[in-house]
């Protein structure tokens, strides 16, 4: 039996896998291999967030090889053209992407994402391998789409659209029991040519403000090595920014790295690999860690401090209601010199969906001092926080500076805090990862940073004063100033603004929350207005599509007028509902709507079909009581059909033909009686029929075929005056022994001889 080519080459990858894990199982370590897939998904072009598929893994502890399988596929008819899939990754978030190249809002910092183009040439399959060493352990995050939307507007089945398919896989090696390394505990390891690499992992306490990693007593063959030939590489990498440290031991005597601030209640990786594959190395391994606590402030400031509120009530910010009294924090630098902080307890409210509130306790101000810094912790760890966006606003209190030349820093940063600020830095950096820094001082009192996306994480916000001068110093002695702070996640910046609409997506039971953007705006929050529409564009479009409906007036009229009042009903309720319809879909701010706007909709696109079913049966001339049969029984059935599927082709191809061969059915038939084409006159044919005919099927042209989300306006308008003129043409004359309006008659005196027909019996009106 042969295998399909995507089973082939899962196959071939995995039997690869797990060859290297066998080599690897026989060097001694023990290695576990691990398979990933998750649903083929079909691709779109990429207008906004919501176009690209997301993909969400969890990558296991402990792994030392990540291997992304990515496969991607297109249909084999004429239309599937030759493109490409852009594939995007990150680790801990949805990856912040941005391919139409627009401009991000004010205050908003974003991190580019690390991609990869899929050419989808020639071939109908296309398979990529990337491979990934010591990542870091939890969710990653996968997003595909294809390039632009051209805007074109697609009626659903006029063409065949090409499918396009993109499914990622994921093989995992990890290694089981990882030797954990203790701090001021020594490990002794060898490095051979049979196993080059060595594993340890360390966990970091919360408080840690240094770690140190140390190789010692360096030997082959019992000879002392200075330099010692291994690479030492201390953490683990991340898509698009790695949280990886390496040192080359054999470039120095001494190989010893100092990490300030690593990344607390983690997990670090270390792994040692030898430089000299030949040699046996065997050498010490140690690691230090200083710890600067920060004074207790009892239970409840510990309880405080991760406390979640989930229901509506007020928070309390007053704690001497509830008889509470937290110890002031006077945190003292530790013996070995490093600068201490001190906690400012945060109450996180969890509102909604990718929605949370931070409260500062006995805020919102916060005292920011210059002897050490305040550290603010924001838990967004749980998973659920990473698809919105981190909204920080600070506001400096100006009278509470007490230095005028003193500036205050702020840096927000994921894992942990950055607890030495300088003067003069681009950003705060940690050891393994970098956070973003805010300035105030008594000319910038205000400052907002929007993150969209946050990793999961604990984040911390750094608050310290400092004094920068023209030497350089930043010695200030002691200053204080009152900042305040509010914090919250949003799942949109500014809920998009009246130019966008704030959506919240799905996948895999992931939520998370994206803009689209209307009126020609674009950006991540729509404020990029470099093609945006103006207010009298958009009136325009709006008069354009609701004015245009007015064409159907000279309809109801010449229907009214050879009594076809069941089809001028139609008709008014087709000119109604379409006008205010088009009134409530604009994309800007010229909008009207006077009931839900899915109603309006449906009642538009049932109106449209049952006035063109109504329409043709009436050129068919049939007798009254079949005709409003038909009338009824159709209305029904296109009812039940706009339910199933609105925009579906055969809702509107489907009644016409129906019509039109009742229609032509009746011809025939009426002709073959009369021994004469029907109907009769040439007249009818040129002037009336033939340009009906005509309208109608440039209508059909110009909707199916020449509308894009540009040219929307005008061309849907003149779909409007077309459809409106067709019936005009169309509809047939009324029956000359019927008196239109009856109710204009004058009333004569005298007597009527009535007849019951159904009874057969004559009386004197």
């Amino acid at each position: 039996m042969l295998l399909p080519p995507q089973r082939l080459a899962w196959f071939l990858n995995l039997l690869l896998l797990v060859l290297e894990c066998d080599w690897a199982r026989a060097a001694g370590p023990t290695y576990v291999s691990e398979y990933y897939a998750q649903t083929p998904q079909k691709l779109s072009l990429y207008s906004w967030y919501g176009n690209a598929r997301l993909f969400v893994f969890r990558v296991p502890e402990n792994t030392v090889l990540l291997r992304w399988i990515l496969q991607a596929s297109k249909g084999k008819g004429p239309e599937c053209q030759n493109t490409k899939v852009t594939v995007h990754f990150r680790a801990g978030a949805p990856p912040v992407i941005n391919p139409l190249e627009t401009k991000f809002g004010k205050n908003t910092v974003t991190l580019p994402s690390f991609n990869l183009s899929i050419p989808l040439m020639s071939t109908v399959q296309s398979n990529t391998l990337l491979n990934i060493s010591n990542p870091v352990s939890g969710d990653w995050f996968i997003a595909a789409h294809l390039p632009k939307d051209d805007d074109k507007i697609e009626v659903k089945g006029f063409s065949n659209k090409c499918s396009y398919i993109f499914q990622p896989q994921m093989l995992v090696q990890r290694l089981i029991n990882v030797p954990v390394l203790e701090p001021n505990t020594s490990v002794k390891l060898i490095l051979s040519p049979i196993d080059q690499v060595s594993h340890l992992k360390i966990f970091v306490p919360e408080h840690t403000v240094e770690l140190a990693i140390h190789l010692k007593n360096c030997e082959s063959n019992n000879w002392p090595l200075e330099p010692c030939p291994v690479l030492l590489l201390i953490g683990s990498n991340a898509l698009p920014n790695s949280h990886l440290k390496i040192v080359n031991c054999s470039e120095s005597v001494v190989c010893r790295k100092v990490l300030d601030s690593p990344p607390w209640m983690k997990w670090l990786q270390l792994t040692v690999e030898s430089s000299n594959t030949n040699w046996i190395v065997s050498f010490e391994i140690e690691a230090y860690l200083t710890v600067c606590t920060p004074v207790d402030a009892g239970f409840l400031l510990a309880m405080f401090n991760n406390f979640t509120l989930s229901s509506n009530g007020t928070v309390l910010k007053d704690l001497d209601m509830l008889g509470i009294y937290i110890k002031p924090n006077k945190t003292e630098p530790n013996d070995s010199g490093k600068s201490c902080f001190r906690n400012q307890p945060v109450l996180r409210e969890a509102v909604d969906v990718v929605s949370v509130r931070f409260y500062v306790l006995n805020g919102p101000d916060v005292l920011v001092r210059s002897e050490y810094p305040i550290i603010l912790l924001l838990n967004l760890n749980t998973g659920r926080d990473n698809g919105g966006t981190i909204m920080l606003d600070l506001q400096l209190n100006k009278t509470s500076l007490s230095n005028e030349n003193a500036t205050v820093f702020a840096c927000l940063s994921a894992g942990s805090p950055v607890m030495s600020l300088s003067v003069n830095p681009i950003n705060c950096r940690e050891a393994l990862s970098s956070g973003y820094l805010l300035k105030m001082n008594s000319s910038i009192l205000s400052r907002s940073l929007h993150v969209p996306y946050p990793e999961t994480d604990r984040w911390y916000l750094t608050l310290q004063i400092l004094c920068p001068n023209n030497e350089g110093n930043q010695t200030c002695g002691k200053v204080s100033a009152r900042v305040t702070v509010s914090t919250v996640l949003n799942p949109c910046i500014g809920d998009c603004g009246i130019y966008g609409e704030c959506r919240l997506l799905q996948t895999h039971g992931y939520l998370y929350a994206a803009c689209v953007c209307k009126a020609g705006w674009n950006g991540w929050s729509c404020t990029d207005d470099t093609n945006a529409q103006s207010y009298g564009h958009q009136l325009l479009a709006a008069l354009l599509l609701t004015l245009s409906n007015l064409m159907f007036i000279p309809p109801i009229v010449i229907a009214v007028h050879r009594y076809y009042l069941v089809e001028a009903s139609v008709y008014c309720f087709t000119m109604f509902f379409s006008t205010f319809y088009h009134a409530c879909d604009q994309p800007g701010i010229a909008v009207m709507c006077i009931m839900e706007y899915d109603t309006l909709q449906y009642c538009d696109f049932l109106g449209s079909v049952v006035s063109v079913w109504v329409t043709i049966l009436c050129m068919a001339r049939l007798k009254s009581l079949l005709k409003y049969v038909f009338f009824i029984l159709g209305t029904l059935l296109i009812a039940m059909s706009m339910q199933l599927d609105r925009r579906g082709l055969w809702n509107l191809v489907g009644p016409c033909l129906v019509a039109l061969c009742i229609m032509i059915i009746a011809w025939v038939s009426r002709g073959v009686k009369r021994r004469r084409c029907y109907p009769p006159t040439w007249k009818r044919w040129v002037f009336f029929i033939v340009p009906g005919i005509s309208a109608a099927l440039i209508a059909i042209a110009v909707y199916g075929f020449l509308e894009t989300k540009e040219n929307y306006y005008y061309t849907h308008s003149i779909w409007h005056i077309l459809v409106a003129g067709s019936v005009v043409f169309l509809l047939p004359p009324g029956k000359k022994h019927i008196s239109p309006w009856v109710w204009t008659q004058k009333f004569t005196c005298g007597y009527q001889l009535c007849s019951d027909v159904k009874e057969d019996l004559y009386v004197v009106c």
